[in-house]
């Protein structure tokens, strides 16, 4: 691992700080928001009240998941982020830097899935770069981009949060980090925990687009007055969100831990790779800051569509700091930036797990 980077590639939030920030290109005063710690979208003005959101993300190509799981967390992870501005991506270019051990019948069907699944849901590809590169050994393929253009007074941003915002997550903790595991390790899965853990470990796989969730929010809230603030849950789990989103926004938080929605596959999977499933990759999540007074309405207006919805805390001013309810007691909540599942699936690789 680089020095300047956190155990899951990312750039620390130090390096991020220090040297990426003071130096983002020319100032123009269109671009309404730029880079930001914890927020994954820009927004640019475009005039007469239209904004364009643009997102981008590393592609996925990871042989012990296959190519058709690898388009699909290529497409949805970049649409994710996306989502958690309230509108559903358009356009998207991809960079793809392949290794040359992929065939030529590889690369059709890995494209063909991406092709799919950019059409379920709408996204026209407009572009970008394809090339093999030799010594190209890494699950990363290159990256993404998507746009998206909406009234620019209802795009919502991470950083929008307030004190008083009733914090909610929907679906559940880990999905797609327990998802990959007992994909990726099904002879230990199966053996440890069962058929049944396993299989439906690997069906929560396809539980990982945040997109209906997003999208069904803000068809129930008022955006950017009732629906305050969204942030898709990735890198660091739900719990890993919650800080980005109050950093943010200069907030505070509180948290319930025994809130905190957890399925029984994902605890057992988590913890039987000693992981802390509160804190792993939770893509298919979403986290959502609401006014106070509406939680029960969007969480009605979800469980219409199936969507299960949990108020997991609330936002605090910025002097209250980071609080979790645990046990009956309230005490900080220390999270330093670094999700488990990566060192897990390393480690398990290393031991020649199954």
């Amino acid at each position: 691992m680089s020095a300047f980077e956190d155990n899951s590639g990312k750039l620390a939030a130090a390096t991020f700080k220090d040297v990426l920030l003071p130096h983002s290109g020319a100032q123009r005063e269109e671009v309404l928001v730029g880079p930001r710690f914890g927020v994954d979208t820009a927004v640019i003005d475009l005039g007469n009240n239209l904004g364009m959101a643009v997102s981008s993300d590393p592609l996925s190509l990871i042989p012990s998941i296959g190519l058709k799981e690898s388009a699909w967390l290529s497409v949805h992870l970049l649409a994710n982020d996306m989502a958690s501005t309230g509108f559903a991506p358009m356009y998207a270019q991809f960079v793809l830097n392949l290794p040359t051990s992929l065939s030529l019948e590889g690369f059709r069907e890995y494209w063909g899935y991406i092709h799919q699944y950019c059409q379920e849901i709408g996204v026209a590809i407009t572009g970008g770069h394809t090339g093999q590169i030799e010594g190209q050994n890494s699950t990363i393929s290159g990256g993404g981009t998507m746009f998206l253009t909406a009234p620019l007074h209802e795009i919502l941003t991470s950083h929008k949060a307030a004190p008083g915002d009733i914090l909610l997550v929907t679906k559940e903790t880990a999905l797609v980090s327990t998802s990959i595991l007992a994909m990726s390790f099904p002879e230990t899965v199966k053996n440890k925990l069962g058929r049944e853990v396993w299989e439906k470990g690997c069906e929560n796989f396809y539980q990982t687009s945040s997109l209906p969730d997003a999208l069904a929010a803000k068809q129930a809230l008022q955006s950017n007055a009732e629906l305050k603030a969204m942030h898709d849950v990735t890198e660091g789990g739900v719990v890993g969100a919650i800080c980005e989103m109050a950093n943010a926004s200069g907030c505070g938080f509180r948290i319930y831990n025994e809130a905190l929605p957890v399925g029984e596959v994902q605890r057992q999977i988590t913890g039987l790779f000693g992981i802390d499933h509160r804190f792993c990759v939770g893509a298919g999540s979403m986290v959502m800051a609401v006014k106070p007074g509406k939680e029960q309405e969007l969480i009605r207006n979800l469980a219409a569509k199936s969507i299960k919805a949990t108020v997991v805390g609330e936002m605090l001013p910025k002097e209250a700091g980071f609080r979790v309810m645990e046990n009956g007691e309230e005490h900080t909540l220390y999270f330093d930036g670094k999700d488990p599942y990566w060192g897990a699936f390393f480690k398990a690789l290393k031991a020649d797990w199954k």
